[in-house]
């Protein structure tokens, strides 16, 4: 097999209490990507649909992740990628990680997987760098292992994926403003005091916990970010509003997806994520912003190949 196409999907980041560690696959928006393999060595980026992005390989998250992985595989291989983008970029639901981890999974597969999901999360990671001046793994890791997942440490790198409840389905409304990763990051204070710490490593517990036991009222109340939220919310409009109205209509929880502007509502079954959309997208249709509304069950699976 010489070229594939491949659905590279959504994710959405923290979750919550989660930052830079927490994550989790959408199921119902990606981008597509064809990955070939071809005579001539080198990474070639030949076509780019839906965004305006660079061709250079250099200046390409998904040229850079893919150089990071030939890198270590140590052989001259050509590729060529074309990449059809469905996922706006500074949405917030994981646009360059879609392109990252799509890119390093389809040439995976091309030369019969020699490394696993996990090792590939490390060159995908490259790409995110270039994005946002962060490696960070909370988009990548659930678009390459599906579900949620949890990276446990950075240095070593050790990612972990963790049980999907499947009556969870996620809300998610990106407004059509462009927030950066950079400059939502540019906010976060690097310090935090032990009372905040210890609330929030006790929802991040929480969230894990309820996962696996399915325990949905501890997975609603662990779905709280006392550090980052407050600050980052700002710069996303009728956020308070949004979220209070999502918990009213049924939601477990809802906060920032990444680092915004799309804001998730996480739900137990599809008619409350049904419910909750409707009242998000009247609170929406009055602030004259445009928006668009995803509603998706959990994708376990993570980038997979299509016709």
């Amino acid at each position: 097999m010489k070229s594939i196409k491949i659905f590279a999907p959504a994710t959405v980041a923290n979750l919550s209490c989660g930052f830079d560690v927490l994550g989790c696959c959408l199921d119902t928006v990606g981008d597509e990507m064809v990955i070939s393999l071809t005579e001539e060595p080198g990474v070639k980026i030949t076509k780019i649909e839906g965004a305006d992005l660079p061709l250079e390989t250099h200046k390409n998250v998904a040229g850079v992740a893919i150089q990071s992985f030939f890198a270590e595989y140590g052989k001259d291989i050509g590729v060529s990628i074309e990449i059809y983008k469905k996922i706006k970029a500074g949405s917030g639901i994981g646009s360059s990680a879609a392109s990252s981890a799509g890119a390093v999974w389809a040439v995976n597969h091309l030369l019969g997987n020699p490394y696993t999901p996990q090792k590939l999360v490390e060159f995908a990671m490259q790409g995110e760098k270039l994005a946002s001046g962060n490696a960070h793994a909370d988009n990548v890791a659930p678009a390459l292992l599906g579900g949620f997942t949890l990276v446990r440490s950075y240095t070593p790198l050790d990612v972990i994926k963790l049980h999907s409840p499947k009556d969870l389905v996620m809300t998610v409304i990106h407004p059509q403003i462009e927030v950066k990763t950079s400059d939502s990051r540019s906010v976060i204070k690097h310090n935090v005091t032990l009372k905040k710490a210890i609330q929030q490593w006790g929802n991040v517990g929480g969230l894990v916990a309820g996962l696996f036991t399915e325990d949905y009222e501890l997975i609603g109340r662990s779905l709280e970010d006392v550090i980052i939220e407050p600050l980052r919310s700002i710069l996303i409009p009728e956020f308070d509003t949004v979220k209070r109205a999502a918990i009213q209509k049924g939601a477990l929880g809802a906060g920032i997806s990444g680092s915004g502007p799309s804001i998730f509502a996480l739900c137990k079954g599809m008619e409350v994520a049904n419910n909750v959309a409707g009242t998000i997208k009247e609170i929406y249709s009055k602030t004259g912003i445009d928006f668009d509304i995803h509603i998706s069950k959990i994708n376990d699976q993570g980038i997979k190949i299509i016709n």
